[in-house]
């Protein structure tokens, strides 16, 4: 088993939105799979709920209600993403390398992302 500060921030939380942690040396447990399985969709939904926002907010005739709902979203899939950045972080810091699933290569935003 690992050390207390060498546990794994999973992405997801458990009760009363406390954050859940995996002891393991085993990377390539079903729990350490399933983590990285659903890390890997919140940066995908993170990626298309930008290219969504770009969308939206080029169009000047944007809903208010539509922009609201964006903010929510936005902010939700933010708190999500810096969680993933919060969890690969720690590992690397500790030697793993926790891109393994996108051929060792962080994952990048998308172009229009940035301006």
């Amino acid at each position: 088993m690992t050390h207390h500060d060498e546990l794994r921030l999973l992405p997801w939380s458990g009760s009363d939105e406390k954050p859940c942690y995996l002891s393991t040396d085993n990377n390539d447990s079903h729990l350490s799979r399933l983590a990285d399985a659903i890390e890997s969709v919140e940066l995908e939904v993170a990626t298309e709920l930008t290219h969504y926002a770009a969308e939206v907010l080029a169009d000047q005739e944007a809903d208010p209600t539509e922009l609201r709902l964006l903010a929510t979203g936005l902010a939700h899939s933010l708190s999500k993403t810096l969680r993933v950045a919060h969890s690969r972080g720690r590992r690397v810091r500790e030697g793993g390398h926790p891109f393994a699933e996108q051929g060792g290569q962080a994952p990048r935003p998308p172009a229009e992302a940035s301006g």
